[in-house]
């Protein structure tokens, strides 16, 4: 019920807003200059009483649930307001439905007297007949403007996430904006710092919880503190007043976030329309996912490790430090269950072993493929540095190489070899398509159709093994060996081992599989999976190669001398 019942004073309220996201962003919509010219327009209206300004700067015109204008609505349910005044109806509203329901049903029922000065309206003068045809329809075009500014802001991102440049309104921990740039990260040197430091202490053996309570005891702020130190506006409804504290999930967050190694993930989540705000989670091929876009803090191989760490079950109890060295890695040979470590007393001592954790759930599923920790990795430690050794062997024969043939030229030629073999597989293909005409034609029987198709199918494929060869040992010679050969360097790094370590482990294995003893054999057959196996195949069957065809040019020279 309206208190002040004086129809010769009006109390009202000036209502200001502004918003970019509505592509509000001509001058003369400033809150500066939409309150002058409210100012100016009372200065002759000497029944209007200025109650209060309301001011909703950075909110939406399509949704009403704004605080400066749910408090004016709260000022007039009690009855101390009997009068709006805005510039103009966009800064009113531009959700038509919601704008003409407190225009034409709210306010008058209330007693409130509306007026939108640009647009010539006031409730209480007028015809009110025609601004009920004009207000509606103003109302229209308002709205209609909000969803195509939607539109092209919507499309505007959509491209700048696609070509990977950053839209988000904060840069993730680890990074800042760019000065010159504002959609490019850059590192943020002591976050960075933090960052790198969380991975190296994962990698470790560390779990999430004792990384968490490590950051803690070392004071280390966390990323929602540490933005506010550097004076973000970046506000929470939790603990405002006290300083926050590191926990397992903000060590996951940013273990399992691929922007540290240059990837930026962005439109996870949309929204319906431009009126309803509730985010929706989008299929993940419908994220926009760009790669190398930004400096990496962790090099892609950790970051690759760590996530299949992730991945494995290594947990450890809430009393211990850290994870054992091969926790996760040790499977069984036969079933592929993780081995799990089990500790059996002897008297007065321990004995730790290894075994099937699909024999320690039921012993019918699978056999126990018991083995001694320690043996395993001392016999780990030994073909660890067995493999590191291969390496290097195969880094001086590639120095060797180098020095005494033109693998520049050696890429060359097989640039033309595989040109050759996509020519020879296009031929066969061309060949293999004809076949059937010719059996339709009725110039060749069925079996000769059958045994032909068969000869070109195998062919294709001996062509195809080829061309995939070449294509890998040309990848291998364009990109470098020795200190350029990031594989070789992981192994290079650590030199020769005098113990094992929980990262030397997860950096260079993949898989460890412990098969069961044989009857008269001492120790169960242990099959160490390593990292990169694939590229030091590739790295051996090359260097024969290379050395096959420098023996050839010798004999060749030698012969034609």
């Amino acid at each position: 019920m309206i208190i002040n019942q004086n129809k010769d004073l009006y109390n009202a309220d000036i209502y200001l807003r502004l918003s970019k996201e509505d592509g509000d962003k001509e001058e003369s919509d400033s809150i500066i200059n939409q309150k002058e010219l409210i100012l100016d327009f009372l200065k002759a209206k000497t029944d209007i009483k200025v109650h209060a300004i309301r001011i909703d700067d950075g909110y939406s015109g399509v949704n009403f649930e704004r605080p400066a204008f749910q408090e004016m609505l709260e000022d007039i349910k009690k009855g101390i307001v009997n009068c709006v005044i805005t510039k103009d109806l966009s800064r009113f509203g531009r959700n038509h439905i919601e704008a003409g329901k407190f225009i034409e049903k709210i306010f008058p029922y209330l007693g409130v007297r509306f007026i939108a000065i640009n647009d010539h309206y006031d409730s209480a003068e007028g015809d009110m007949q025609a601004a009920n045809i004009i207000v509606p329809f103003k109302n229209l075009i308002n709205d209609a403007y909000c969803r195509d500014i939607s539109v092209k802001i919507r499309s505007n991102l959509e491209v700048k996430r696609k070509n990977g440049e950053f839209v988000g309104a904060f840069a993730p921990y680890g990074y800042q904006k760019c000065d010159t740039d504002k959609h490019k990260l850059v590192e943020d040197r002591e976050a960075a710092e933090i960052v790198r430091y969380i991975f190296k202490l994962y990698l470790q053996g560390n779990s999430a919880y004792k990384i968490a309570e490590i950051l803690n005891r070392e004071d280390v702020l966390t990323p929602m503190d540490y933005k506010r130190e550097k004076g973000s506006a970046f506000y929470t409804g939790f603990k405002r007043n006290l300083k926050s504290q590191w926990n397992h999930t903000a060590v996951l967050r940013i273990l399992s976030s691929p922007v540290y190694m240059g990837t930026l993930i962005q439109g996870k989540n949309t929204t319906p329309n431009y009126k309803v705000k509730k985010k929706i989670r989008k299929d993940r091929d419908k994220w926009n996912i760009a790669e190398h876009v930004h400096e990496a803090i962790i090099s892609p191989e950790e970051y690759i490790t760590v996530q299949e760490l992730l991945q494995r079950d290594t947990r450890s109890g809430t009393s211990e430090d850290k994870l054992y060295h091969l926790s996760g890695l040790v499977k069984c040979g036969d079933c592929n269950a993780n081995m799990v470590r089990k500790t059996i007393p002897s008297g007065n001592k321990k004995f730790v072993y290894y075994v099937c954790g699909n024999n320690k759930g039921n012993k019918l599923v699978c056999s126990s493929h018991r083995i001694n920790a320690k043996a395993l990795e001392e016999t780990v430690l030994k073909l660890l540095n067995h493999q590191i050794d291969a390496i290097l062997d195969m880094e001086e024969i590639w120095e060797r190489l180098r020095k005494t043939q033109d693998l520049d030229l050696k890429k060359e030629r097989r640039n033309i070899r595989m040109a050759e073999k996509r020519e020879e597989i296009l031929k066969y293909q061309n060949l293999r398509l004809g076949l059937y005409e010719d059996y339709k034609s009725s110039l060749i029987t069925k079996d000769e159709y059958l045994e032909l198709k068969e000869i070109y199918e195998k062919r294709i494929q001996a062509a195809e093994q080829a061309l995939y060869i070449l294509e890998e040992q040309t990848e291998v010679l364009a990109s470098g060996q020795g200190n350029n050969c990031k594989w070789i360097n992981e192994f290079k790094k650590y030199g020769k081992l005098q113990s094992l370590s929980r990262e030397v482990a997860v950096s260079l294995i993949d898989n460890i599989f412990v098969f069961e003893k044989k009857k008269g054999d001492r120790y169960p057959r242990i099959e160490v999976c390593f990292r990169y196996a694939d590229e030091f195949r590739m790295s051996l069957k090359l260097i024969e190669d290379l050395e096959r065809e420098g023996e050839e040019n010798v004999l060749k020279e030698a012969a034609n001398g």
